[in-house]
Formats: C-alpha cells, structure tokens, sequence
C-alpha cells in the first residue's frame, strides 16, 4: 500500500497525488491517442460515445454526487444543446463558437431550473426537474421552424477552420479534446473554493449556511455548469448522430443518465466515467448474450431494460459506491494480500440512534 509523505504544501495542489497516477494517466492518454490507427471504425465509434456520454456523466455527478441536487430530467439540456448546435451550424458557425453558445445557452435554462432548487430538494426537486424534461421535450416537438418537430432535424458536419470534422477519426479527436478539458475543468473546481462549498451543501445545508455558505449562489452555480457539460455533450452527440429528433432526449434518456452516475459511483470523478463504458458496453454484451439464452428470452422486448432494472438495483443493495467503490476494494485487496483482514469490506449492519429514528 502506498503511503504519500508530504514535505511542501504545494503536494495538495498537484492533480496527480503520486508518480504512480501521472504515470498511468500520460499512459492512458497515449492509449487513447493510437486508438485510431489500432480500433475498428465501429469500436471507435462506440468509444467516441463512451467520451459524450463521459462528458455528460461529470457534469451530473457534480450536480448530484458533489451537490447533493438530484436531476431526472438531465436529458433536456443535451436537446437544448443539441437542437443549438444543429441551428448553427446550418448556418455556417465555425465550431468553436457553436459550442460554447451551445453550452451558454444550455446553462442559462439550467440556472431557471436551479430556481426550485432552493426551496425543495430529494424527491421534490427530481419531480420539478421531471417536469422540465417533460416541457423541453414538447416545446423541441411543437416548435417546428426551429427544430422540425417529430420529424427531427438534420445536422451538418462540425467545421473547424472551414474543413469538416466528416470522418469518424476527426471526430474521435474532438471528443476527446473536450473530455479532457471538462474533466480538468471539474476537478480544479473541486479544488476551489465552490468545489468545497458544493461538498458542503450535499453533506448538510444547514451546517453549509451557518458557516456562511450562499446556498442560492452555488445551487445556481452547480446547475449551470452541470447544464453547460449537458449541452457541451448534446451538441457532440448531434454531430455524431447526424440527426436528432425530440424521442431523443425524452424521459429514458434522462433515466439512462442517472443510472450511469448511481451505477458508476456517486461522488467520484471516475464512477462517471465508468457509467459511462457501462451505458455504452452494457447493450453490447446483451447483444452478444443473446446467441446463449433462450429463443423466447432472446427476443423478448423488455430484455435490455429488464438486464438495467436487475444491475441498479443489484448495485444500490450490494454496492451503493457503484463500479468504482468495487474497485477500490479490490485495489486495497490487491495491495493487502496476504495480509488483508477477513470481513474487511463487510457492510456496517449498526447504527446510531439519530439514524434508527429517521
């Protein structure tokens, strides 16, 4: 097991704790960069969705797992960035400037969101942003001049310097350049102050306010970056797809999102990336399950969302730190062995009395 001594106070500022960690991530970058000329176009598509989604996941697991404000209606900032992105670029906005009003403008409807959040929270705040997601849905649907209605939407390819971005390559880059840049853009905000005032608000509101906390600041502060990564995701997602249409933001979208960022691990910066190689490897496997199970199980409708129902709740009873809390244990069981402590990741089955009375 790795001990960290620390002999300056600029090691708590470093985003790397260790030598180890920058080693293996320069590593996986690299990886990343030869995966082009070593994937298959389909694995690299489907890795180029894994980045999307990726993108998405971290700007909900602030909101959620580092704000403690749950959204079920997440969807509806990717549309809204979405249906931007294709507007401008139909009109021959260099990418750049289509993305970032892409996000600003899908940041200014998170903040009008953010505005039930400061008198309800838990359930009530999930049904408010519910019905947001029900309101986006049908306006990307009746507003046909803008968005073609049901019939969807065509979209451009991105243009970076006046060259399109038309090959899956191109594509695979720019994604990648953005993930980066929200991941860095998330954890340096964690190290700030804001970072530690969202941590607080999750952790109690009321202790988060006595100590001089602006809850209405930086619940407002937490939906619009959230909702700026929403629609930063959306508008690559449109570039990928190459049309969009309202039945793809809708409810089960929204739920898909939560359940990447519970099954990944709330509070982790990595759980969000493993929902999203969940989200995106889950239908995969389920496809190539198939050819094993039953002609009747096989071909069954509901499969894939009866296999999604089974893991949530398979994770929120046995594992509530989802895939990235099971890699922890198993990483300090790797580093423990054979010295480890049988029943040391035992779930605590006692409790304190304020908790049995809740």
């Amino acid at each position: 097991m790795r001990f960290i001594f620390k002999t300056r106070y600029d090691q708590d500022m470093n985003l790397a704790r260790h030598g180890g960690h920058l080693f293996w991530y320069s590593l996986l970058m690299l990886v990343l960069l030869a995966a082009p000329w070593a994937l298959p176009e389909y694995w690299l598509a489907q890795l180029t969705f894994v980045f999307i989604y990726a993108i998405v996941a971290v700007g909900l697991m602030l909101l959620a797992g580092f704000t403690g404000q749950f959204s079920i209606g997440h969807a509806a900032f990717m549309g809204v960035g979405a249906y931007t992105e294709a507007y401008l670029a139909a009109r021959g906005w260099p990418l750049p400037l289509s993305l970032v009003c892409s996000m600003f403008l899908s940041a200014a409807v998170g903040v009008v969101v953010g505005l039930p959040a400061l008198r309800v929270k838990g359930m009530y705040l999930g049904i408010a942003t519910l019905s947001f997601g029900f309101i986006v849905e049908e306006v990307l649907a009746r507003w046909e001049s803008v968005t073609g209605g049901n019939a969807g939407k065509s979209v451009v390819s991105a243009q970076v310097f006046g060259k399109p971005l038309a090959s899956t390559e191109s594509l695979y880059f720019l994604c990648l350049l953005c993930v980066v840049l929200s991941t860095l853009l998330v954890l340096n905000l964690l190290r700030a102050p804001a970072g530690r005032a969202f941590v607080a608000i999750r952790d109690s509101e009321i202790s988060a306010q006595s100590m001089g906390i602006q809850l209405a600041r930086y619940k407002f502060l937490a939906f619009a970056i959230s909702a700026a990564l929403a629609g930063l995701g959306g508008a690559l997602y449109a570039h990928k797809m190459q049309y969009i249409s309202p039945d793809q933001f809708s409810l089960v979208q929204s739920i898909d999102l939560v359940l990447m960022v519970v099954i990944g691990g709330l509070g982790s910066i990595h759980g969000a990336f493993f929902g999203a190689i969940f989200l995106i490897g889950m239908p995969q496997l389920i496809s190539l399950a198939k050819d094993y199970l039953p002609t009747a199980v096989a071909q069954a409708a509901g499969l894939q969302n009866v296999v999604y129902g089974a893991v949530l709740i398979a994770f929120v009873m046995l594992e509530p730190m989802g895939l990235y809390g099971r890699w922890l244990k198993l990483r300090t069981w790797l580093e423990l062995y054979p010295f480890y402590r049988r029943g040391m990741f035992r779930r605590q089955k006692s409790y304190a009395k304020s908790e049995r009375l809740k």
